[in-house]
């Protein structure tokens, strides 16, 4: 017997064995001790195992840290699954958030089921709760802080700071206007009208710069002017926003502007600090991180120290943390790789599990059964209604007096209605200092998600207006091309992979071909000061790329929330005649985990579950395409080519099965890679049914006439591995190619690059 095989077993269990006879001999005498001690005996409640298990657990579930999580659990569940809905019909996630908020207070879920509401929150909770959602609301500031571009702010600031100024003082006044008709009904006892129309006027005059840059970059305005003098406007407008809202705090608290100027002048001097000081030691240790591709702990501990010594010093001078918290974002190092890798330090834990809290606590404060009478409600239309009017028109009159044109003046309008989260941040701090009354909090709450929601059918809605024939001419223009490919792609090596593809299809079609290139980006995973430099490096690879292959190429760039829906919209519009993509990983594919694990995401995928129910889809459906490919197959209505890319080079020996006579349409493109690359094609017919087919023997004698010797035919019903491997590039139908994978006729490490080719 070989001892030295089983060491390491033996050593294991002799451990085990003799420190636990050890811990035993330590136990029993250990029992000795306690004579003399004034030991307790165990409490006998009377009641059974059960019963006693029962209440413990009971006793568990109410612990304030299981309360918490389970909390935070069905928050950001909810959370997630609204904001997913508003993705879906173009609406910003934010909006989805917001309305998750309302729906787990007492709006919804605490009328219709009240105990349930009484479990989940209970009012003692509710401070952790918000104490929770307060150091999300300070991790989030920073981050608007640190995505403000001042570079951009100084170069760009003359029209966007006449117009965001504009925007600020039009609906402000208003507000105050408001403020005089509603004091005497909606406001507090004991709240002097002074402080009630500051903080109506400010809730007027705010704009959510994060959306509004989120918006901007979805729609592809982000290079134009009108993107630059809009994004420039709104973080004008945060700027003087954040700075009239500090001064507003700072009356309220102090009863009268009188008592407030030695808040306002401490406010003052911590703003001359942060500038003039700390800013220019940030910049010091940011110039250190130069050229690195990582942030070290002492330096990202020195960042986390400044950020909550700022909120705590505005908190303490008492125009909020939330001040504090923007400001040391804003004098953060204007290095974009910099700020961007600390974006994404903080972003993810602020952004996915804190900042839903805020939303549900807004919603649990939110009390819309409240409003239940009609005057109430046209109360609430009028708040609506100044809001748009001082926002929207104050904002596109003022850019069209400066000799903008009304198409983009009131976009302008539009993008600057955008109230959003920050309208939330402000109505919370008034019902805290309690300025505002639960009917009037629930009337501008009302208000923040109409003005959300309205900016995006507003934009269609202008843009359908002034839709311009040039534009049309432009489309008619560029549909005229031959044959059109869009190769859309995910990564650099991607692009240039499927541009070299592109190529051999259309290599000497000169005039009567038209390539685009198109990258479109999760918008989440930019930011509005680094957006040009996240586009430069996806597309360096495909530029590169055609610059080797002298090919002139259209590229396209798009941030979206919504990948797929905006991919097939823009290939069914743009009457291309070809679409290239590379096939996602499918957990279809591997080990029999693999396979359970793919069959779990179909049940828990709530698109798969939407679509079943629409009957667009089935949910036991496996397929070796993972879900992204399958939704563009089921949605675009033009031929789509899907690469399997194996360091894929150039189509020159090209490998076509033809498994039935719905494949026969592959011989078209293989026909195309002849005459444009002068590929070496094999036909393999595999069921045996090209000889007996005329139509398809007179395609290839066809072919053969034109291109001789470029076209072999085989009907072998075993494909050598050899063979294979050999093949620069197979092309197949995508139900063959099911098929294929399903048989395993062949061994997926042995199939060369592949083009699978969809026929709609």
């Amino acid at each position: 017997m070989n001892l030295g095989k089983y060491r390491n077993i033996i050593f294991y269990l002799s451990t085990i064995a003799v420190f636990s006879m050890l811990m035993y001999w330590f136990f029993v005498e250990g029992k000795t001790l306690e004579i003399g001690e004034n030991i307790a005996p165990p409490k006998n409640t009377g009641s059974t195992m059960w019963e006693s298990f029962a209440e413990s657990f009971m006793a568990n579930l109410h612990h304030p840290l299981a309360l918490l999580l389970s909390q935070i659990v069905t928050i950001i569940l909810v959370a997630r699954l609204f904001g997913w809905i508003c993705i879906k019909i173009k609406q910003p996630s934010v909006i989805g958030e917001m309305i998750a908020g309302i729906v787990l207070g007492p709006s919804l879920v605490g009328m219709y089921f009240p105990e349930f509401s009484a479990f989940l929150f209970p009012k003692e909770s509710l401070g952790n709760l918000q104490f929770l959602s307060q150091i999300g609301l300070i991790l989030f500031m920073y981050i608007v802080g640190m995505e403000l571009d001042l570079s951009v702010l100084r170069k760009k600031a003359h029209d966007a700071v006449v117009i965001s100024h504009a925007s600020i003082i039009i609906p402000f006044a208003l507000g105050v206007g408001l403020s005089y008709f509603v004091y005497r009904e909606f406001a507090p006892d004991g709240i002097q009208f002074t402080s009630f129309a500051l903080f109506i006027a400010i809730a007027m005059s705010i704009t959510a710069f994060p959306v509004l840059a989120r918006i901007v970059q979805e729609r592809n305005l982000q290079k134009t002017k009108l993107g630059t003098v809009v994004i420039t406007c709104a973080a004008a407008d945060d700027i003087t926003a954040w700075c009239i809202l500090a001064a507003v705090i700072a009356i309220v608290k102090a009863g009268s502007f009188a008592s407030s100027i030695y808040v306002i002048l401490m406010a003052i001097a911590y703003v001359f600090l942060m500038i003039k000081i700390v800013r220019p030691f940030l910049k010091r240790i940011g110039d250190l991180q130069a050229g690195k591709n990582t942030i070290n702990k002492p330096m990202v501990a020195i960042f986390f120290l400044t950020l909550i010594l700022s909120a705590y010093t505005t908190e303490v001078i008492g125009i909020h943390a939330l001040f504090g918290a923007f400001m040391a974002g804003a004098i953060m190092p204007e290095n974009a790789k910099f700020r961007t890798m600390f974006i994404d330090k903080v972003e993810d834990v602020a952004l996915v599990l804190l900042l839903p809290l805020f939303f549900v606590f807004t919603g649990l404060r939110t009390q819309i059964g409240l409003l239940n009478d009609g005057h109430l409600w046209i109360t609430a239309g009028f708040i609506i209604l100044t809001a748009v009017v001082g926002k929207f028109a104050g904002s596109a009159l003022t850019a069209k007096f400066l000799g903008i044109n009304w198409k983009e003046s009131l976009t302008i309008g539009a993008l600057m209605n955008t109230r959003g989260l920050m309208e939330l941040i402000v109505l919370n701090i008034g019902y805290d200092l309690g300025v505002l009354s639960p009917e009037i909090f629930a009337m501008m709450v009302i208000m923040a998600l109409f003005t959300t929601f309205m900016t995006g059918p507003a934009l269609d809605f202008i843009n359908f207006i002034f839709k311009s024939k040039k534009a049309d001419d432009e489309d008619k223009d560029n549909n005229d091309a031959q044959y059109r490919v869009l190769l859309s792609f995910d990564n650099p090596e991607s692009g240039s992979t499927l541009l070299k593809l592109a190529h051999d299809f259309t290599k000497k079609m000169n005039a009567n071909k038209s390539i685009t290139a198109m990258n479109i980006a999760p918008v989440n995973e930019m930011h509005a000061y680094d957006i040009n430099e996240y586009e430069n490096e996806q597309f360096r690879n495909v530029s590169d790329t055609s610059h080797e292959l002298n090919l002139k190429i259209t590229t396209l760039f798009k941030a979206s929330t919504d990948i797929e829906s905006d991919l097939t919209h823009i290939s069914n519009r743009g009457n291309y005649d070809l679409l290239l993509i590379m096939l996602g990983k499918s957990m279809y594919e591997g080990s029999l985990l693999g396979r359970l694990l793919g069959f779990t995401t179909k049940i828990i995928n709530p698109e798969k579950l939407l679509n079943t129910v629409k009957g667009k889809g089935n949910i036991f459906n496996t397929s070796p395409f993972d879900d992204f490919t399958l939704q563009i197959l089921d949605k675009t209505n033009i031929p789509v080519g899907i690469m399997v890319d194996k360091n894929f080079r150039s189509a020159d020996k090209v490998f076509v099965p033809i498994f039935n006579l719905a494949d026969f349409y592959l011989l078209e493109y293989a026909k195309r890679l002849i005459n444009n690359n002068n590929s070496q094609i094999i036909i393999l017919d595999v069921a045996g049914q090209i000889r007996s087919n005329i139509e398809v023997k007179e395609l290839i004698r066809s072919i053969e006439q034109v291109a001789p010797n470029h076209i072999t035919l085989y009907n072998e019903k075993k494909i050598e591995k050899e063979f294979l491997t050999s093949q620069d590039l197979m092309l197949i139908s995508n139900k063959s190619w099911k098929n294929l994978i399903d048989s395993k006729s062949l061994w997926l490490s042995d199939i060369p690059s592949t083009l699978i080719i969809s026929n709609p």
